[in-house]
């Protein structure tokens, strides 16, 4: 059965152009705001929402999304709290996809069954869970396709061809080419290798593969989204709630209001794509 992802792609490839993949953090910088950001995405022109869950180790996130995790939980946010902002969401938007992406340590203490169904009640459409390799499919991969939740797996620069079909082997919904090795916020890579890596996942998959980790600009959306089936932006977007935060917690200007404007500029970069590619 297709899922929303699978619905979003089909529609994204008939209009002709690449998906924009917003992240945010659950929580940040409080459970109400971060639902009005929730909510601004879709408007601003994102397809696609990864829904960050705070954690306190998290191995892969850069500086600015560790503090974002960090803000999070120190206003009680906690994986119970991030699936009701989905199913607050899902109250007035039963059509733009949620990913939610985090590690798996709060899904594990939760529990794997009663974290699929209340996933699934609350609208979860795909899972990126960035320290569960191949071989630990069977722990989470397996139950999540079972309850009808698509699985999304990372790609890196050092995924050789050896590697890549072990880690599409059970991969659904899109493929997530992570575009450099290191932390998220990184700089952004070089497009031709990104380009190039693409057509090398694509030989493997007919997934879409979408490309993340150091899309800042909608110059830069455009230019990635041109090889790529989708732009994640994450950092920039993170930054642009932080940036609206005093040292005290308090609040400068409207963190939605950032957020929707960031994201109508990236969006309009990857619309650009399909306007360059009718030329």
């Amino acid at each position: 059965m297709a899922t929303r992802i699978d619905r979003k792609f089909a529609a994204l490839k008939a209009e002709g152009r690449p998906a924009l993949v917003t992240y945010f953090m659950g929580g940040d910088p409080d459970f109400d705001t971060s639902l009005r950001i929730m909510k601004a995405l879709p408007r601003s022109g994102s397809d696609i929402i990864e829904l960050g869950v705070p954690f306190s180790d998290p191995m892969a996130d850069g500086p600015a999304i560790q503090a974002a995790g960090l803000r999070a939980l120190k206003k009680g946010m906690s994986l119970t709290k991030t699936l009701e902002l989905a199913a607050q969401f899902r109250t007035g938007d039963d059509t733009t996809p949620i990913v939610l992406m985090g590690y798996y340590n709060p899904i594990y203490i939760y529990g794997v069954d009663r974290f699929l169904k209340d996933a699934v009640a609350s609208g979860i459409d795909g899972l990126i869970i960035v320290d569960l390799p191949p071989e630990m499919d069977e722990e989470l991969c397996i139950p999540a396709i079972k309850a009808g939740i698509n699985f999304i797996r990372l790609a890196t620069p050092t995924t050789d061809d050896k590697r890549l079909p072990k880690v599409l082997q059970n991969t659904s919904g899109f493929v997530y080419y992570v575009s450099m090795n290191g932390i998220t916020g990184s700089a952004l890579p070089d497009t031709s290798r990104v380009a190039a890596a693409v057509e090398r996942i694509k030989k493997h998959t007919d997934l879409p593969v979408v490309v993340g980790f150091g899309v800042k600009t909608a110059e830069q959306a455009k230019v990635i989204g041109s090889a790529a089936d989708g732009v994640v932006v994450g950092t920039a977007i993170v930054n642009a709630v932080a940036n609206t935060i005093n040292p005290d917690g308090s609040l400068v200007a409207d963190p939605a209001e950032a957020v929707a404007t960031m994201v109508q500029g990236l969006s309009s970069g990857v619309r650009a794509v399909r306007l360059a590619a009718a030329e």
